[in-house]
């Protein structure tokens, strides 16, 4: 049987028995959507590719927690956001002082080989958000989780998780109109 043809769900049991050969097809399954999540969380090309591959040793390190009571895509997303609120936190604890604004041109460079021209002016003008405003909307709109689950996820009330989104729905519009 081919690797293509093994199911995911079928590599995830494996690795979980310590298959690391399995567990390197569940990464190269799943790599390009976890990056593509970090990216558009931080809009940082460096770290986003960090954060892809604490994601996923995290993932190794705590694969006996997988039950499958949900897809493991759904878990592995789960567990690559709280990676990245993670780091943010501890970032933030670090550096007191103004983050300086991300590169958005090297950040859409680096996007426009794998999305379509649309997609590439949409990357570029969520890099140009405020990073907790481009959290809140990417957790909320793009991954499609409830206001309660980004305030839980993000430590924040859920009115100020509904004054992100808004804020950055309206500044996407006014980037995206220019």
């Amino acid at each position: 049987m081919t690797t293509a043809a093994v199911s995911m769900e079928t590599l995830v049991q494996r690795a979980q028995g310590g298959d690391r050969s399995a567990f390197a097809e569940v990464y190269r399954r799943s790599v390009d959507r976890i990056y593509g999540l970090c990216l558009r969380m931080t809009a940082d090309p460096d770290r986003a590719a960090e954060l892809t591959q604490d994601a996923f040793v995290r993932a190794w390190e705590r694969l006996d927690s997988f039950r499958g009571d949900s897809r493991f895509s759904t878990w592995m997303h789960r567990l690559a956001v709280n990676v990245v609120l993670q780091e943010r936190r501890t970032r933030a604890g670090r550096e007191r002082w103004v983050e300086p604004t991300p590169d958005v041109e090297r950040y859409a460079a680096q996007a426009r080989g794998a999305f379509t021209e649309t997609r590439i002016d949409l990357e570029r003008a969520l890099a140009t958000l405020p990073e907790r405003a481009r959290e809140a909307l990417v957790l909320r709109d793009i991954e499609g989780f409830k206001y309660r689950e980004v305030a839980v996820m993000t430590g924040v009330a859920v009115g100020t998780v509904k004054a992100q989104v808004h804020r950055a729905r309206q500044l996407l519009k006014e980037v995206l109109e220019r």
